[in-house]
């Protein structure tokens, strides 16, 4: 139990949690800077890495830098995580999109 214990207390990421309510509202922790937005499209740089949210008449609710925290509205379609092996291919089609 003792090696559970080191473990567990060893957290150096903060903490990433997606929550979606209603398929309306997310709520995105561990956040570490918002690279782009509008109102179709929000792209997210996590401590899991970035993360791409489609919808439509998307909002940024809540932004708090200091603690990662992003609250974003409106009708979400699509959230993809762009994993690092397609992250330069990734990053170069969404700096296309969000031109």
């Amino acid at each position: 139990m003792s090696q559970y214990h080191e473990n567990s207390s060893k957290q150096t990421a903060p903490d990433h949690d997606v929550i979606m309510r209603g398929r309306r509202l997310l709520d995105i922790t561990g956040v570490k800077q918002v690279e782009s937005f509008d109102n179709e499209e929000f792209l997210l740089e996590t401590v899991m890495g970035f993360l791409a949210i489609k919808g439509q008449n998307l909002q940024m609710k809540n932004l708090d830098v200091d603690k990662g925290i992003v609250s974003i509205k409106g009708k979400i379609f699509d959230l993809v995580y762009l994993d690092d092996q397609h992250g330069e291919k990734a990053k170069g089609l969404f700096s296309k999109l969000f031109r």
